[in-house]
């Protein structure tokens, strides 16, 4: 095993850079997962981590090695791929250690090898199979032991999950980082969905036009996000975000006066952001006024979406509740945000305040 270092990393095409300066540190051991929205430059960085890619400038370095230069061969990773890219002539058994027997290692020491990572997963009852008669999540725990076999120093996993379905979605997102506890292997995870990332993170990395905006445990992004991008990307349904104006110690949303947070001071007329997640909205009788346009049960919460304002025009907030409610559209509803929960942006910069 071994850390992952970048330094002031870059990667163009052309005249197009797509990756700005980034630097990163990951130590022996971490799951991090990269994420972002499509074209924000993960699977490229991922792609730059495994040689996959060329560094445009900047280093890349696996343990105390400068990889820059270094094909993927050469650099002791492994890693799995959204399509699994197995060979379908091949068994499971074969396919799992084909690397190994590219190395010219014996055929004791191959199916040794194979047969611990198939337990590990489960796979030991489908050694013979070929990968078309494999469900998908199958073929993703074979994609998974090609890359245990060969005892990386780092695992890199390219949104492995972007093809199974919802449910075994939630069940692969358990078995990696199980996998990852037992292992213990330095992992960066690249994957477009935040639910994933705020489930198997030890560290996020969010990413946005080719830079980082910011780097942290996952409930520490979700209480205290860095900017505007961060608090409407983590947490699902996303934080509400509305302008606002400070005055007479309140903000002035849409017609109505909602409370600053006590631990901030902010100057009189100062343009805001005014931020408040779905589950910090309550039902009171001063806040945010508006009719119910939408709900959507869950079973274990209904999520309302209220139309605050002008009923003809106005923006639109989302609630949380996790107890059964009756509302339905059309019925009046004020919104209370719980103040010790709500998050102020500069309006200009989009800096948490």
């Amino acid at each position: 095993m071994a850390e992952v270092t970048i330094r002031s990393l870059t990667k163009a095409y052309g005249g197009l850079q797509v990756i700005h300066g980034l630097d990163l540190d990951i130590p022996d051991g971490e799951f991090v997962v990269l994420v972002g929205p499509s074209g924000c430059g993960k699977s490229t960085l991922l792609r730059m981590i495994a040689g996959l890619e060329e560094v445009t400038s900047g280093d890349v370095l696996i343990g105390e090695r400068r990889v820059n230069n270094l094909p993927p061969s050469e650099r002791d990773i492994a890693m799995v791929f959204q399509n699994y890219a197995l060979y379908p002539h091949k068994t499971v058994g074969a396919n799992m250690g084909f690397a190994l027997k590219m190395r010219g290692m014996e055929k004791a020491g191959i199916a040794d090898k194979v047969s611990r990572a198939a337990e590990i997963l489960g796979l030991t009852p489908y050694l013979d199979r070929y990968p078309r008669a494999l469900s998908g999540g199958q073929r993703q725990r074979v994609a998974m032991g090609r890359a245990i076999v060969r005892d990386p120093q780092v695992f890199l996993f390219d949104e492995p999950l972007s093809n199974l379905d919802a449910k075994l979605r939630v069940q692969m997102r358990t078995e990696i980082r199980e996998l990852h506890q037992r292992l213990k292997t330095t992992t960066v995870y690249v994957t477009h969905d935040q639910i994933e990332a705020m489930t198997m993170a030890d560290r996020i990395v969010v990413l946005n036009g080719g830079r980082i905006e910011q780097v942290g445990a996952p409930l520490d992004l979700y209480d205290s996000p860095a900017n505007v991008f961060v608090a409407g990307f983590i947490g699902s349904p996303a934080m509400n975000m509305m302008p606002g104006v400070v005055r007479g110690g309140a903000v002035e949303v849409a017609g109505a006066r909602l409370p600053l947070p006590a631990r901030l001071a902010v100057a009189e007329g100062r343009e805001v952001t005014y931020g408040i997640r779905p589950e910090h909205l309550g039902v009171g009788e001063a806040g945010l006024a508006g009719t119910v346009a939408v709900v959507e049960p869950t079973g274990s919460e209904t999520h309302v979406v209220v139309r605050a304002g002008d009923p003809s025009g106005g923006r639109e907030v989302v609630a949380m509740f996790r107890d059964r409610v009756g509302f339905r559209p059309g019925d009046a509803l004020v919104l209370a945000p719980d103040a010790d929960k709500v998050h102020l942006f500069d309006k200009g910069s989009g800096v948490r305040l």
